[in-house]
């Protein structure tokens, strides 16, 4: 069970979509949220005068003007949380991208679950970055909501994107909470002959889940690598799925990030909430 939960709050991006989904989600589940938001201080700041006493200066009033900068986003996240009754502690952080990543990081490693904001390619915002880096270093499920999502969230129709691989297991095994509340479970595979061992296969994944309880259907698509991603999303649609559980490809060196071609694109250009794992 979801019961303590990691949000990160964005800064410089709206924050509508992530108040909707976060707290509603963790009214259902009477859970606690942790949430984290971060002024960002530029990384030239450091560097912009020789003597370590002035550096220092200049850095710490750089820290002061983020540190209010995450204040006022995290003022907004606890209005909503306090008016749905969620138990809500915040964590402003002043720093730069590349300490803030990795405190966020580490911090995602002890809860249960961390819910970001998708990132939007259109704008240049380190809020963008921090997501993918909590993918990457927490060790747990990720729920991305769009930056389009409104309203109250649901996962009683969930898609599971199975292909037998080992993260596309490790997401279906986190996303458990959400599999044993769904009204309907549909496992989408592509291309599986071609992609995905016997042993491993789709008919295997249903009968595993069917001794826990679970009912499951199947779908069965083909489609060219370039196209997998919008055939899962126009598959999501036909489906009026609520959720998608897939694993996330990639790897991170906190500056230097490797997504993988189908977890590059659904970041890019995603209209349900995903469950990803690493």
């Amino acid at each position: 069970m979801y019961k303590d939960i990691l949000v990160h709050v964005p800064t410089e991006r709206p924050m509508r979509a992530l108040i909707d989904g976060s707290i509603s989600l963790a009214a259902k589940l009477n859970a606690h949220i942790d949430a984290v938001a971060v002024g960002y201080v530029a990384s030239s700041a450091a560097y912009i005068m020789e003597g370590g006493a002035a550096v220092a200066a200049v850095f710490e009033l750089e820290r002061e003007r983020a540190m209010e900068r995450a204040e006022a986003a995290l003022e907004v996240f606890r209005s909503g949380a306090a008016n749905a009754g969620i138990s809500c502690t915040c964590h402003p952080l002043g720093a730069v991208p590349v300490d803030a990543s990795a405190s966020i990081g580490e911090m995602a490693r002890l809860h249960d679950l961390s819910i970001v904001l998708q990132p939007d390619p259109a704008q240049s915002s380190s809020d963008n970055d921090i997501p993918g880096e909590i993918l990457f270093q927490s060790g747990g499920p990720v729920l991305f909501l769009p930056h389009t999502f409104r309203g109250t969230f649901r996962a009683k129709r969930i898609g599971i994107c199975w292909d037998g691989s080992r993260l596309a297991a490790r997401a279906m095994r986190d996303a458990a909470p959400f599999l044993a509340r769904a009204e309907e479970i549909v496992i989408i595979t592509i291309n599986e002959a071609d992609a995905t061992s016997e042993e491993a296969s789709s008919g295997n994944l249903a009968r595993h889940l069917g001794r826990r309880g679970l009912s499951t259907r199947t779908v069965g698509l083909s489609a060219a690598r370039a196209d997998i991603q919008p055939t899962i999303l126009s598959l999501a649609a036909d489906e009026s799925l609520d959720v998608l559980v897939m694993g996330g490809y990639g790897h991170s060196r906190l500056q230097e990030r490797f997504l993988g071609g189908v977890t590059r694109a659904m970041l890019e250009a995603m209209t349900v909430p995903t469950l990803m794992s690493h």
